[in-house]
Protein backbone atom coordinates (compact mmCIF):
# COMPACT_ATOMS: atom_id res chain seq x y z
CA UNK A 1 0.00 0.00 0.00
CA UNK A 2 2.60 2.39 0.71
CA UNK A 3 4.55 1.74 -2.39
CA UNK A 4 0.63 2.35 -4.23
CA UNK A 5 0.41 5.91 -2.53
CA UNK A 6 4.08 7.12 -3.00
CA UNK A 7 2.75 6.18 -6.81
CA UNK A 8 -0.30 7.84 -6.39
CA UNK A 9 1.78 11.13 -5.58
CA UNK A 10 4.38 11.10 -8.11
CA UNK A 11 1.80 10.62 -11.43
CA UNK A 12 1.09 14.59 -11.45
CA UNK A 13 5.09 14.90 -12.21
CA UNK A 14 5.70 12.24 -14.39
CA UNK A 15 2.65 13.22 -16.45
CA UNK A 16 4.45 16.56 -16.53
CA UNK A 17 7.24 14.93 -17.50
CA UNK A 18 9.05 15.81 -14.14
CA UNK A 19 11.51 12.83 -13.44
CA UNK A 20 11.00 12.99 -9.72
CA UNK A 21 13.07 10.21 -8.39
CA UNK A 22 12.76 11.68 -4.64
CA UNK A 23 9.67 9.96 -3.14
CA UNK A 24 11.44 8.24 -0.98
CA UNK A 25 13.08 11.60 0.48
CA UNK A 26 9.86 12.96 0.58
CA UNK A 27 8.21 10.06 2.40
CA UNK A 28 10.78 10.08 5.42
CA UNK A 29 10.03 13.75 5.94
CA UNK A 30 6.63 13.10 5.72
CA UNK A 31 6.92 10.19 7.75
CA UNK A 32 9.43 12.46 9.94
CA UNK A 33 6.84 14.83 10.67
CA UNK A 34 4.13 12.31 12.07
CA UNK A 35 6.53 10.85 14.46
CA UNK A 36 7.34 14.56 15.46
CA UNK A 37 3.75 14.65 15.84
CA UNK A 38 3.14 11.10 17.81
CA UNK A 39 6.43 12.00 20.19
CA UNK A 40 5.04 15.80 21.10
CA UNK A 41 1.70 15.61 20.55
CA UNK A 42 0.40 11.98 21.39
CA UNK A 43 -0.27 12.29 25.06
CA UNK A 44 -1.32 16.17 24.86
CA UNK A 45 -4.08 16.12 22.14
CA UNK A 46 -7.06 13.97 21.72
CA UNK A 47 -7.02 11.29 19.42
CA UNK A 48 -9.19 12.86 16.49
CA UNK A 49 -6.91 16.21 16.75
CA UNK A 50 -3.92 13.72 17.41
CA UNK A 51 -4.41 12.52 13.33
CA UNK A 52 -5.14 15.54 11.53
CA UNK A 53 -2.49 16.80 13.22
CA UNK A 54 -0.31 14.08 12.06
CA UNK A 55 -1.80 14.27 8.45
CA UNK A 56 -1.28 17.66 7.96
CA UNK A 57 2.11 17.99 9.50
CA UNK A 58 2.95 15.03 7.22
CA UNK A 59 1.60 16.40 4.13
CA UNK A 60 3.30 20.04 4.73
CA UNK A 61 6.60 17.93 5.03
CA UNK A 62 6.78 15.74 2.23
CA UNK A 63 5.33 19.10 -0.13
CA UNK A 64 8.07 21.16 1.19
CA UNK A 65 10.55 18.45 0.51
CA UNK A 66 9.10 18.15 -3.11
CA UNK A 67 8.77 22.14 -3.74
CA UNK A 68 12.59 22.33 -3.24
CA UNK A 69 13.63 20.93 -6.53
CA UNK A 70 10.60 22.12 -8.54
CA UNK A 71 11.46 25.92 -7.75
CA UNK A 72 15.09 25.01 -8.91
CA UNK A 73 13.28 23.38 -11.80
CA UNK A 74 11.13 26.18 -12.47
CA UNK A 75 13.66 29.22 -11.97
CA UNK A 76 16.90 27.88 -12.75
CA UNK A 77 16.43 25.06 -15.14
CA UNK A 78 18.64 22.43 -12.81
CA UNK A 79 18.34 18.74 -13.68
CA UNK A 80 15.47 17.45 -11.02
CA UNK A 81 16.71 13.87 -11.54
CA UNK A 82 19.74 14.33 -9.93
CA UNK A 83 18.32 16.91 -7.75
CA UNK A 84 15.79 14.68 -6.47
CA UNK A 85 18.19 11.79 -5.82
CA UNK A 86 20.57 13.96 -3.66
CA UNK A 87 17.57 15.13 -1.88
CA UNK A 88 16.40 11.60 -0.79
CA UNK A 89 20.10 10.88 0.80
CA UNK A 90 19.91 14.83 3.01
CA UNK A 91 16.34 13.14 4.36
CA UNK A 92 17.97 9.78 4.52
CA UNK A 93 20.49 11.12 7.04
CA UNK A 94 18.00 13.86 8.66
CA UNK A 95 15.69 10.37 9.62
CA UNK A 96 19.42 8.78 10.91
CA UNK A 97 19.95 12.06 13.08
CA UNK A 98 16.33 12.13 14.97
CA UNK A 99 16.67 8.10 15.32
CA UNK A 100 19.21 8.76 17.25
CA UNK A 101 18.14 11.52 18.80
CA UNK A 102 14.95 10.46 19.53
CA UNK A 103 15.91 6.53 20.22
CA UNK A 104 14.15 4.62 22.56
CA UNK A 105 15.30 3.61 25.62
CA UNK A 106 18.43 6.14 25.44
CA UNK A 107 21.70 4.42 24.62
CA UNK A 108 20.76 1.25 23.87
CA UNK A 109 20.96 1.15 19.73
CA UNK A 110 18.08 -0.18 19.22
CA UNK A 111 14.49 2.02 18.13
CA UNK A 112 11.33 1.82 20.41
CA UNK A 113 7.86 1.18 19.03
CA UNK A 114 6.39 4.82 19.16
CA UNK A 115 3.45 5.74 21.97
CA UNK A 116 3.50 1.41 22.03
CA UNK A 117 1.38 1.92 25.76
CA UNK A 118 -1.42 4.01 24.62
CA UNK A 119 -1.45 3.80 20.64
CA UNK A 120 -1.84 7.39 20.49
CA UNK A 121 -1.41 8.39 16.99
CA UNK A 122 -1.92 4.79 15.39
CA UNK A 123 -4.77 4.46 13.17
CA UNK A 124 -7.67 2.49 14.33
CA UNK A 125 -8.67 -1.12 13.69
CA UNK A 126 -11.58 -1.98 11.31
CA UNK A 127 -12.90 -5.41 11.29
CA UNK A 128 -10.21 -6.54 13.54
CA UNK A 129 -8.06 -5.72 10.44
CA UNK A 130 -4.85 -3.17 11.23
CA UNK A 131 -4.45 -1.81 7.83
CA UNK A 132 -8.16 -1.82 6.26
CA UNK A 133 -8.45 1.54 6.85
CA UNK A 134 -4.73 1.88 5.18
CA UNK A 135 -6.48 0.15 2.42
CA UNK A 136 -9.40 2.39 1.94
CA UNK A 137 -7.44 5.24 2.19
CA UNK A 138 -5.03 4.46 -0.57
CA UNK A 139 -7.98 3.38 -2.84
CA UNK A 140 -9.95 6.53 -2.26
CA UNK A 141 -6.68 8.79 -2.63
CA UNK A 142 -6.25 6.57 -6.41
CA UNK A 143 -9.63 7.35 -7.18
CA UNK A 144 -9.41 11.20 -6.28
CA UNK A 145 -6.25 11.35 -8.19
CA UNK A 146 -7.64 10.10 -11.32
CA UNK A 147 -10.74 12.51 -11.16
CA UNK A 148 -7.93 15.36 -10.70
CA UNK A 149 -5.82 14.30 -13.29
CA UNK A 150 -8.84 13.65 -15.96
CA UNK A 151 -11.23 16.19 -15.58
CA UNK A 152 -9.99 19.50 -13.37
CA UNK A 153 -7.83 22.46 -15.39
CA UNK A 154 -5.04 21.85 -13.33
CA UNK A 155 -4.80 18.08 -14.73
CA UNK A 156 -5.19 19.55 -18.22
CA UNK A 157 -2.38 21.72 -17.29
CA UNK A 158 0.08 19.36 -16.11
CA UNK A 159 -0.81 17.29 -19.33
CA UNK A 160 -0.23 20.63 -21.49
CA UNK A 161 3.28 21.45 -20.07
CA UNK A 162 4.37 17.53 -20.20
CA UNK A 163 3.63 17.27 -23.57
CA UNK A 164 5.28 20.68 -25.36
CA UNK A 165 6.34 23.82 -22.44
CA UNK A 166 6.17 26.42 -25.75
CA UNK A 167 2.21 25.18 -26.24
CA UNK A 168 1.73 25.89 -22.71
CA UNK A 169 3.66 29.13 -23.01
CA UNK A 170 1.55 29.76 -26.39
CA UNK A 171 -2.11 29.19 -24.81
CA UNK A 172 -1.44 30.86 -21.68
CA UNK A 173 -0.57 28.39 -19.23
CA UNK A 174 2.45 30.13 -16.56
CA UNK A 175 4.77 27.03 -16.98
CA UNK A 176 6.71 28.12 -13.68
CA UNK A 177 4.11 28.26 -11.80
CA UNK A 178 2.23 24.89 -13.11
CA UNK A 179 5.73 22.97 -12.13
CA UNK A 180 5.90 24.12 -8.60
CA UNK A 181 2.86 23.25 -7.84
CA UNK A 182 2.70 19.64 -9.84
Amino acid sequence: MMMLCIAIGLAPAFKMKFWNCGAEGQALMGGLASIFCMINFGEKLPYPALIVTIIITSIIAGAVWGVIPAVFKALFNTNETLFTLMMNYVAIQLVAYCITFWENPKGSNTVGIINFNSEAGWLPSVFNQQYFLNIVIVLVLTVMMFIYLKYSKQGYEISVVGESQKTACYIGINVKKVIIRT
